[in-house]
């Protein structure tokens, strides 16, 4: 199996990557942490019962920096060359949505702190956590955050996460941020923080400033979208027919299906978003969990399409909010996509939004910027 600096020269060789200090001086430590990983003793093991325990496990890692600059792709080289068995990558809104489903389960049993339990099973099924994106901005995460990360870094986890912030931006201004301030503190003596903030915005770079809407619907503006999520995720054109699929998770226990999902970019058809009952659980996972969406095939609005424009509203909302870049391909320009008829005063704020949503300054933000 290949490491970690091996794959990231190949990266480098080949020119999908340029020369940059700081994605060098992370591989370097990204390459240490699986290297120490893949040697530890997992429980079970002959090793492990020749020790009779595993010895004290690495320190964790923090990656921050600005969006584009390669935090999810070294994640990628990492996590894939770890060679361990219980290891696990998940999104972060995700796996914090799964922690309070599971503490709401212990705290129904009534047999005291709930958290012990919770942090005694993820402890369980993985020694390693992987994060992308880890950022805070509800309360409900604030408040468990210190006790939740100090239980599973105790029990021997190792946790490694990006984001957009250093740590002691994450929760910034949030309520009772007092209760979440031991979280920072943690990170700092727990965990190694590094920076990743090179100059390279590789999202915007793969974007090429081509545009980000099309008009009108039709084979050039399938053609210019298909190039386009063939940029961002470097997937070779030539072999399209195996582009990967996804089933997202929906709170509630449901899923959709994702026609095609790749490296944080998802490309689904209006059809399926909007002509379909759906709601803001559907599009809030869609935006935490994908950094660029690519919706072919938006029709022209109005009266007798009420249904799938409140839905579309509420989907470019969600986006929006969480700093999704968005490709899409239309038969109108945004500002002519409900042109008149009752609901098209209540569509404007959705124009203004898809207008925005076009500029480099848009662009430029990190996905779930709060």
């Amino acid at each position: 199996m290949s490491t970690v600096k091996d794959r990231y020269a190949d990266l480098l060789a080949s020119g999908q990557l340029r020369p940059d200090p700081d994605q060098a001086r992370t591989i370097e430590r990204l390459h240490d942490l699986a290297e120490q990983l893949s040697v530890q003793p997992e429980k079970g093991s002959v090793l492990w019962r020749m020790l009779r325990k595993a010895p004290p496990p690495p320190r964790g890692l923090y990656i921050w920096g600005s969006v584009g600059r390669g935090k999810s792709m070294l994640m990628d080289l990492f996590f894939d060359c770890v060679r361990m068995t219980h290891k696990r990558r998940v999104h972060f809104h995700e796996f914090m949505i799964e922690v309070h489903d599971r503490l709401r389960v212990e705290r129904a049993k009534e047999k005291g702190d709930p958290i012990a339990p919770v942090v005694a099973a993820l402890a369980e099924e993985a020694k390693l956590l992987a994060f992308d994106e880890m950022v805070i901005n509800n309360t409900a995460d604030a408040m468990i955050m210190s006790r939740l990360f100090t239980g599973l870094i105790d029990a021997g986890v190792v946790v490694v996460t990006t984001s957009n912030r250093p740590p002691k931006d994450l929760y910034k201004d949030g309520l009772n941020r007092e209760h979440f301030l031991p979280f920072i503190a943690l990170i700092e003596a727990r965990m190694d923080v590094l920076t990743l903030d090179g100059p390279t915005d590789y999202r915007l770079a793969r974007l090429g400033g081509a545009p980000t809407w099309y008009v009108p619907n039709g084979p050039e503006a399938t053609e210019a979208v298909r190039a386009a999520f063939f940029r961002m995720t470097d997937f070779p054109p030539e072999d399209s027919v195996h582009v990967p699929s996804a089933e997202l998770a929906i709170h509630g226990g449901r899923s959709m299906h994702v026609p095609k999902s790749l490296k944080g970019v998802a490309v689904f058809s209006f059809k399926r978003l909007c002509a379909e009952a759906r709601g803001a659980p559907d599009y809030l996972a869609i935006a935490r969990n994908y950094h660029t969406v690519i919706i072919v095939g938006i029709p022209v609005l109005g009266p007798d399409k009420r249904n799938e424009a409140a839905r579309f509203k509420t989907l470019i909302d969600a986006l929006y909010e969480h700093k999704v870049k968005l490709i899409a391909t239309a038969d109108a320009e945004p500002a002519s996509l409900y042109p008149s008829g009752d609901g098209a005063f209540e569509f404007e704020r959705t124009v203004s939004r898809l207008m925005e949503m076009q500029s480099r300054d848009y662009l430029a933000q990190g996905h779930g910027a709060e």
